[in-house]
């Protein structure tokens, strides 16, 4: 080939320079789906060929030159990326401001709101964000802490701590407090979830932009994302999922599945510290997903098992040495338990859930969920009528696809699972769920059923994407009015299920006695404060109390999973070893009831303080019930004082060991 001819062919699209082993070209499906024209579905119609550039104009020097892109070429390719990069900032700026849209509430005063139900799991985040703080400054261990729930302390691992949302945002929490944290993390989760998707889908999935948003929104703000915003950034905080999906799917066609595998092992080992609930249903569900297309079609399975078996065992190797210490301590360090609590074990999905928009919606009603769902923060369902409908019709009129009908299958084996150990149907029980012969297995005893629907939730969101795609492909007489059609589709299904404002209620602030760092004065670096009543997870107030100090002081008790009575590795239950003044001071602060109270009540308080290395009592002036509280403990221990706004009683002199 002459210089001439070589300067007459068409510029390469930049993308194409991508490495070939990987097999992925700009908005091309990846992997399976990347074989030969044979084996894939058809996706996208084809691309015009560019024109060919004009031979280079001769220039006066002498000198021989080599040949080089014509600058005709370059400009255009130059501009096409100036001006996908603009519509990925636009689209991200429109994912940030619905994530500010939904958060607003919390934003007005993030130390003084939170969930208007279920208060504790934010006290628990903030006071995970806490202890990453200890971690950076102190080098405190990362995987086990006695700062809550001492003297028996509790295992992190075998907790969300979301060390890898935690330790990023130690700087937000030294300057603004856990508070801010929180909330600057869940507007972050749904933002970049959503982001996330859309990358991943305009650049391996889909071409038309409209389409990769529509998939990228539903993956980020369904009613599933929305009804754990207010207490789950762990669980929304998904934005490394689209990558992991992305990587195994490369590994299916790789070249070099030893470097695919060992990148894939790094997405995998960032997820566990973010969720491990979450990382394990992605790789189910990719599973899932890969047994059904090669179900479908099994040639595949030729091309594709040696680079997936290499890249698989690469990659659990490495995260298997990267993870080996932190989940030898998850399950088998201290305060270690296996399987969840009963109190969560059978959360399932009502059938009816699938059909009725979620409360966080604009369509929803919290009244009319009430038994439709465990409880308002796992309403992981929830699609609506419209949105269910239009579901099942992309499946029947995109059913000759194969990744149409492999999604498909996805999708309902994981509905199914959701529905837990027994099928109901508006809260009137049907029959037993195929769960209830995998719940006890190792790793799915530790999974709460009903989060299944998230994989379904993802699976509407691709479905949507290439829905839209495929109709604005469509090439009748009247394009305009199928644009308009489609997203007058879009807008009847997901309308009823737009994000709105999460509700928030006031909490009580950290009372001055804390945050002026009163009680400095009292507790020791081996004593603990009591706050009253003593928290557990209906009364997380005091976990607030610690977050605000960064941890500085220990209290007793708290929300957490651990082994019961506090022997590792017996099974999981909700808080540590079971305190009878803990509880008695509990329904004092539920009812407002006295009780009455006798010398060996007095002595088994009194146990229990040393126990704790108590230093102090600590009463909220403003706490609800505070007066019948604050009789109780008196009967207890004696007169207090009021120092600013809480009660305090002094004592170290009853929980001295030396005396």
């Amino acid at each position: 080939m002459t210089p001439a001819e070589s300067r007459a062919l068409p510029a390469p699209h930049t993308e194409a320079a991508a490495d070939s082993a990987e097999l992925v070209s700009y908005r091309t499906p990846v992997g399976l789906f990347a074989g030969p024209p044979a084996l894939t579905a058809p996706t996208t119609e084809p691309a015009e060929p560019e024109a060919p550039a004009p031979p280079e104009a001769p220039t006066e020097s002498t000198e021989p030159v080599e040949p080089a892109a014509p600058t005709e070429s370059a400009t255009p390719s130059r501009w096409r990326r100036w001006t996908r990069r603009r519509q990925h900032l636009a689209v991200g700026g429109l994912f940030l401001l619905a994530a500010l849209w939904v958060t607003s509430r919390i934003w007005l005063d993030p130390s003084g709101r939170v969930a208007s139900l279920y208060t504790g799991d934010p006290a628990q985040v903030q006071f995970f964000l806490a202890h990453s703080v200890r971690v950076v400054l102190h080098g405190e261990y990362p995987f086990y802490t006695e700062q809550f729930n001492y003297p028996d302390g509790v295992n992190l691992m075998a907790n969300t701590a979301v060390l890898a949302l935690g330790i990023p945002m130690v700087p937000v929490t030294l300057l603004f407090g856990p508070a801010v944290s929180f909330v600057v993390l869940v507007t972050l989760g749904l933002a970049g979830t959503a982001m996330a998707w859309y990358l991943m889908l305009s650049r391996h999935l889909v071409r038309t932009p409209l389409a990769a948003a529509v998939g990228g929104w539903f993956c980020g703000f369904s009613p599933s994302m929305l009804s754990h915003a207010s207490w789950h950034p762990n669980i929304i905080s998904q934005f490394l999922l689209p990558f992991i999906v992305w990587r195994v799917l490369v590994l299916t066609r790789s070249g070099k599945p030893v470097r695919d595998g060992a990148l894939l092992a790094l997405l995998v080992a960032a997820q566990a510290f973010i969720n491990e609930e979450i990382l394990l249903f992605t790789a189910l569900a990719c599973g899932v997903f890969l047994l059904a297309v090669l179900a479908q079609e099994p040639a595949r399975w030729r091309a594709a098992w040696r680079p997936l078996g290499v890249g698989v065992a690469t990659c659990a190797l490495l995260a298997g040495a990267l993870l080996a210490y932190p989940l030898y301590v998850q399950f088998a360090g201290p305060m270690a338990y296996h399987g969840l609590s009963d109190a969560v074990q059978d959360y399932g999905n009502d059938i009816a859930a699938f059909f009725a928009p979620g409360s966080p919606t604009l369509g929803g009603n919290q009244r009319a969920n009430i038994n439709l769902a465990p409880n308002y923060s796992e309403e992981n369902a929830f699609f609506g009528w419209s949105l269910s409908m239009l579901a099942i019709g992309i499946v029947v009129w995109l059913r000759r696809e194969l990744i149409v009908r492999a999604l498909a299958v996805t999708g309902v084996f994981f509905a199914v699972l959701s529905l837990g150990e027994r099928v109901s149907w508006w809260d009137r029980e049907l029959i037993t769920g195929p769960w209830q012969w995998l719940v006890h297995l190792p790793l799915l005893d530790a999974v709460v059923p009903t989060r299944f629907g998230l994989i379904t939730s993802v699976v509407i969101g691709l479905l949507l994407a290439l829905a839209v795609e495929r109709a604005w492909a469509l090439r009748p007489a009247d394009r305009r009015t199928v644009h308009m059609l489609t997203a007058a589709g879009l807008a009847f299904a997901l309308l009823p299920i737009a994000p709105m404002p999460l509700r928030m209620v006031s909490r009580p602030p950290v009372p001055d006695f804390i945050t002026a760092d009163r009680w400095r004065a009292y507790v020791g670096p081996d004593q603990t404060l009591v706050p009253i009543p003593v928290p557990s997870m209906g009364n997380t107030h005091g976990m607030r109390w610690a977050a605000a100090t960064n941890l500085d002081f220990k209290i007793p008790g708290g929300y957490f999973l651990a082994p019961r009575n506090g022997n590792t590795g017996d099974a999981g239950r909700f808080g540590g070893r079971p305190s009878g003044v803990g509880q008695m001071l509990e329904e004092v602060a539920t009812t407002g009831r006295t009780p009455k109270l006798d010398d060996r009540q007095r002595r088994r308080f009194t146990d229990e303080l040393r126990h704790w290395r108590a230093a102090i009592l600590v009463l909220p002036v403003r706490q609800q019930n505070a007066e019948p509280l604050r009789r109780t403990v008196e009967e207890l221990v004696g007169p207090g004082r009021q120092e600013l706004d809480v009660w305090v009683w002094d004592v170290r002199a009853l929980t001295d060991r030396s005396v």
